[in-house]
């Protein structure tokens, strides 16, 4: 199997608006106020990486609900170490087989 290489410019002059936010997605979805990530499904090695990228896009008022294969408390540790009170943390699920945890960014 071999990989298509993905190319991140237009493939004709004046297809990109030079004045759209760089940072926003133009695939046409809704911002969902609430964004679902299943950790269980990310490699240990970059998990905590992975979990960290997602919530710098969550917008004040928005939420991430994490489900975990146990409870995060180190993550959660290390989410207020980083970012001291920029987050409410709310469990939704408490194991055994999985934790959901709600963190919703501070406005």
């Amino acid at each position: 199997m071999t990989a298509e290489p993905i190319i991140l410019s237009s493939s004709r002059p004046g297809d990109v608006d030079e004045t759209a936010d760089p940072s926003a997605c133009a695939c046409g979805h809704e911002d969902a106020e609430t964004i679902v990530l299943d950790a269980r499904t990310i490699p240990h090695a970059i998990r905590h990486a992975t979990i960290f990228g997602a919530l710098e896009v969550i917008r004040p008022g928005f939420a991430l609900d994490l489900i975990a294969p146990h409870d995060p408390l180190p993550l959660l540790a290390q989410l207020e170490r980083t970012h001291p009170g920029a987050f409410t943390v709310s469990y939704l699920e408490r194991g055994p087989e999985a934790w959901t945890i709600r963190l919703t960014r501070a406005q």
